[in-house]
């Protein structure tokens, strides 16, 4: 696929791919497992794109996997609508199902995902676009609660995912939240449930062709 205009001034790896901005590089080689240090720290500082690196407007969009709907935690910062699609369909762990992370050879100070890091390919990625959202801080740094979306985008192997796969992704991920809301007895049971019903109304219908609401239109600012 052609990647946004904000990608094109970015440096390539020898495929011909562009780097993303919080990629670090070891070696003079890009590695797209670890971000760099300080990136995420400066990206939330000055409102950057976490993918091209430059100033965000009023909408920021959240790359996420399908829980996000759910407890409404995103693990990486926000990019620009444009650049999270092309993150979306380009990315390999993103737009291959069956892709595991490849943690062979990873540097010693490569940072590790700050929270409870689920380690399983959802199959579907989510875009989350909204105006709002609050850093949480967590041992090993920081994770995203996102703020009411304008509009939200399914994807599934570089293509916007249909209903079917989207309701399987939620339905297979459901027990790990549910296994963490057992710690804390019922009544986190009953708030799961509600939060997962309220998801639901992100679902496409069979007729939409990935949930992207009318409003979501010019969001690529």
């Amino acid at each position: 696929m052609i990647s946004p205009d904000r990608l094109a001034s970015r440096p390539v790896d020898g495929r011909g791919f562009p780097v993303p901005w919080f990629v670090a590089w070891v070696d003079g080689t890009p590695d797209f497992r670890c971000v760099a240090p300080g990136k995420l720290e400066e990206a939330v500082r000055r409102s950057l794109c976490w993918v091209c690196g430059r100033p965000l407007g009023r909408f920021k969009t959240f790359v996420t996997g399908p829980l996000c709907a759910v407890n409404g935690v995103s693990a990486e910062p926000p990019s620009h609508r444009d650049c999270a699609e092309h993150s979306a369909r380009a990315c390999p762990f993103l737009s291959r199902p069956r892709m595991r992370r490849n943690d062979k050879d990873l540097p010693d100070e490569a940072p590790h995902p700050a929270g409870r890091m689920i380690d399983r390919n959802p199959g579907v990625a989510l875009l989350w676009t909204t105006r709002s959202y609050r850093v949480l801080p967590v041992a090993g740094g920081a994770l995203f609660s996102v703020g009411p979306p304008v509009s939200v985008q399914w994807f599934a192997e570089g293509r916007e995912a249909r209903r079917a796969e989207v309701v399987a992704s939620l339905e297979s991920g459901l027990p790990l939240l549910r296994s963490e809301a057992e710690k804390d007895g019922p009544e986190a049971l009953a708030v799961l449930d509600r939060l997962y019903r309220q998801a639901m109304r992100w679902v496409p219908t069979e007729a939409e062709s990935g949930g992207r609401s009318a409003a979501g239109e010019g969001l690529g600012r």
